[in-house]
């Protein structure tokens, strides 16, 4: 399955590999080099520490190459009317019973603790293209289910603000 990214998300992604190998990897391997010259390495914390962020670093390089090039790149359509992909939706969560503001974003910009929502998640599908009124179902598993009322929608953009997240 491809993620669908828009091209802020490809541009993020790219800008965060250039920085990695740019920037990062000449440190890091510096860094191991350095840990290297203090002796023993069966005993040296400081040289396994090093290898271990030079091998987190390359393999973050690999996944975002990975995503960039399976990513199927999606244009964001507004619908003045609707809940579409970047729209701040109030929404009343009827089994909580209380008010909650989500952002409908790409699954590479979530962020539940802070209201960012995937578009491919239960919450995400179930608001999608739906209107102010409209009570909607969320299925979260075989038999799991609750609604929720959308109370407004703030049009939003496909803006910088949103970080990608780390994996």
């Amino acid at each position: 399955m491809y993620d669908e990214l828009t091209e802020v998300d490809i541009r993020k992604m790219q800008e965060e590999i250039d920085h990695r190998v740019r920037v990062l990897r000449p440190q890091l391997i510096e860094e191991v080099q350095t840990a290297r010259a203090f002796g023993d390495l069966s005993e040296n914390f400081e040289y396994k520490c090093a290898k271990q962020a030079k091998n987190r670093n390359e393999s973050r390089i690999r996944y975002l190459e990975r995503m960039i090039r399976t990513a199927k790149v999606i244009t964001v359509r507004q619908d003045a009317e609707t809940v579409g992909l970047f729209d701040k939706v109030t929404v009343y969560h009827e089994l909580m019973k209380k008010e909650l503001e989500l952002r409908i974003v790409t699954t590479l910009r979530q962020d539940a603790l802070k209201g960012l929502i995937s578009k491919e998640s239960p919450v995400g599908q179930a608001l999608l293209g739906h209107r102010v009124g409209d009570r909607v179902e969320v299925s979260v598993g075989p038999g799991t289910r609750y609604a929720m009322e959308i109370r407004s929608i703030e049009k939003g953009t496909d803006d910088d603000s949103l970080s990608i997240s780390a994996y």
